[in-house]
């Protein structure tokens, strides 16, 4: 069965089905030393060069979970020199690369792994898996607030999608399916709660639980399997 390049290169664990596409657009993918196009399928026996280095598929799938503290950049490298989310990840691994983002200035629960596959499902928007932040807040938004977060506000790129909101004790829930760049802060912005602290606590059925701040642990097989049945 033919396979096409950047759907291989996500399952070698190079990046998500997105990030792989966009190698090959660069010209930096090659076929038998040939530069391919999006689209292209692979023959049995075909070698496949990124950056001039042959890309074979992982020994193992490896899926690990950190507890993202403020102050790193969620990113496998950072051009400016910061710290990234990497250098809180075991060495011994092979080469993972988180699920999605948290912002510097956001912490909480973030997914890795080298399965390019299930990655590209957990973040297609077509997927809606649910993620549970709670939020910092100034004071406590109106019944008639929260509401309106429920129904969706009007950002600069549109209208968001219907979410879950509630006030618990002394800060906000917030379950989205959607995963624009900011959005959480964005959004409590534009009704004029702007956001104080950001944990995310959830990410489908995955729940950062009691694990320490700057702390990783490996998934267990039975979350990895909630997380495939999350995606079928």
């Amino acid at each position: 069965m033919q396979e096409r390049v950047q759907k291989y290169l996500a399952r070698c664990g190079i990046g998500s089905r997105r990030a792989c596409e966009k190698l090959i657009e660069d010209g930096r993918v090659r076929v038998n030393s040939q530069v391919v196009s999006l689209g292209t399928c692979l023959e049995p026996g075909d070698e496949v060069l990124l950056d001039g280095k042959p890309v074979v598929p992982p020994s193992g799938l490896h899926y690990w979970m950190l507890n993202k503290p403020v102050g790193y950049v969620t990113t496998v490298s950072d051009p400016q020199g910061r710290d990234t989310v990497m250098r809180l990840m075991p060495t011994h691994l092979p080469r993972i690369f988180p699920v999605g983002r948290l912002d510097l200035d956001s912490m909480g629960l973030l997914l890795f792994t080298n399965d390019g596959e299930l990655t590209h499902k957990l973040l297609h928007p077509s997927r809606h898996v649910w993620k549970t932040y709670h939020c910092g807040l100034r004071f406590r938004p109106s019944d008639a607030v929260l509401e309106r977060l429920r129904q969706g506000v009007e950002l600069e790129d549109g209208l968001t999608a219907p979410c879950r909101v509630q006030w618990l004790r002394d800060f906000l829930q917030v379950d989205l399916r959607e995963g624009r760049k900011r959005q959480v802060r964005r959004m409590l912005a534009s009704i004029g709660h702007p956001v104080q602290w950001l944990r995310r606590v959830a990410f489908g059925p995955i729940q950062l639980g009691s694990l320490p701040e700057g702390e990783c642990r490996a998934l267990t097989a039975a979350e990895v399997e909630a997380l495939r049945a999350e995606n079928p």
